[in-house]
């Protein structure tokens, strides 16, 4: 089925709907992964987003209910040079195409993706529209131009859970609505009482926090800070999420009044409502870093990680008070910052997915990390 994708500064694509008649719009941004289409597709980062994959074939491997990084498909469409509609995997329960079209989410293939992306690079992520039903450039052009921009839109409301929940065989474990929220909630004192903040969390960084000897209470972005302190957690989580982090005022108001109760780690949008918290500053990417590739260096042992990103806005290092904090991490592309440390609160960020999926395992070991702060604050 015939469909247009148009862009805000005129840019027009030809391309072919694989999830027949339908219309999309939002942040038009590309991923360089080669793998892992259905963890990015659910990953609730991708709000407001269409997802262009620079990786040519599409869909080969199909889809699997393990493999989702959400309740459900959150990017706005899918963008991708060929796709494969047969998919040969032994894990596979289903096609992509199905996937999207039961959760009305429009793909598109027969499209220069490679033209696309080097557009994007060299103009910045901008907005978009696609529609198999509208093929009037100009019309779709100025559709695009009134597309709710990113910058000082409150994303995370769209995506936190509105209930705590625990995570039990693989899923969520929600929370009666009586059920009180204080230091009796916890079933596992022998482990590490994590309060994760849900800004848009991926289920496998919840995997990976019990993996490290935590059990961990999702809650939701709002929640308050003399909540938390209910809790009496051994650590607090600040998880990643969509969109831009100057907004959440909420969540920022609660970091920076939790910052110094208990052991904080942060990842991603979590960094940046770290930073924002902490009277540091925040900016727009060009067009962000999204992909499996991204190499990384440790300031403290000189070891270079390729690491899995997923983020449109970064964090000023120089609005840091350099007496607080600590610059743990930069990113070899750009020397931007991608880890912060402040010691004397025990807090710690990275701007990067140390959980992955997709993308390497390089830094997997900052879940220990935070396990030991843990450990090492219960004996002072």
């Amino acid at each position: 089925m015939k469909a247009l994708l148009a862009l805000e500064d005129g840019r027009t694509f030809s391309c072919k709907s694989f999830t027949g008649d339908g219309e999309a719009e939002g942040e038009v941004v590309f991923n360089t992964s080669m793998t892992g289409y259905q963890e990015i597709l659910t990953d609730p980062s991708y709000v407001g987003q269409m997802v262009t994959l620079t990786y040519p074939l599409i869909g080969n491997y199909g889809v699997c209910p393990e493999d989702t990084e959400s309740a459900g498909i959150q990017a706005a469409a899918l963008i991708v040079r060929e796709y494969q509609g047969y998919p040969s995997n032994w894990r596979s329960t289903g096609d992509l195409a199905s996937y999207l079209k039961k959760a009305g989410v429009i793909g598109i293939e027969e499209l220069d993706t490679r033209a696309l992306v080097r557009h994007i690079r060299k103009g910045g992520a901008m907005r978009g529209v696609i529609s198999t039903q509208e093929l009037d450039p100009a019309v779709l052009v100025r559709r695009a131009c009134r597309v709710e921009p990113m910058e000082g839109c409150d994303l995370v409301s769209r995506v936190t859970t509105k209930t705590p929940y625990f995570w039990h065989e693989g899923r969520p474990d929600y929370l009666l609505e009586d059920t009180p929220l204080d230091s009796s909630i916890w079933r596992y004192r022998e482990k590490h009482a994590v309060v994760a903040f849900d800004f848009g969390i991926k289920y496998n960084i919840i995997r990976c926090l019990e993996d490290a000897g935590c059990e961990v209470l999702v809650v939701p972005a709002d929640t308050g800070a003399e909540t938390v302190k209910q809790l009496e957690p051994d650590g607090i989580f600040l998880s990643n999420g969509p969109g831009d982090p100057e907004p959440v005022t909420y969540a920022i108001r609660n970091i920076r009044e939790l910052a110094g109760y208990a052991p904080m780690f942060g990842i991603c949008l979590g960094m940046q409502l770290l930073a924002l918290a902490l009277n540091a500053s925040t900016y727009k990417i060009k067009f962000g870093h999204r992909g499996g590739n991204q190499p990384v260096k440790n300031i403290e042992t000189g070891r270079v990680e390729i690491t899995a990103q997923n983020h449109g806005f970064a964090v000023e290092f120089n609005s840091f008070d350099k007496d607080d904090f600590e610059m743990t991490h930069v990113n070899l592309n750009e020397k931007s910052v991608e880890g912060v440390r402040k010691a004397n609160i025990d807090a710690f960020a990275v701007q990067y997915h140390p959980e992955a999926s997709p993308g390497p395992h390089d830094a997997a070991y900052l879940f220990n990390q935070f396990a030991r702060m843990m450990k090492n604050a219960k004996t002072k």
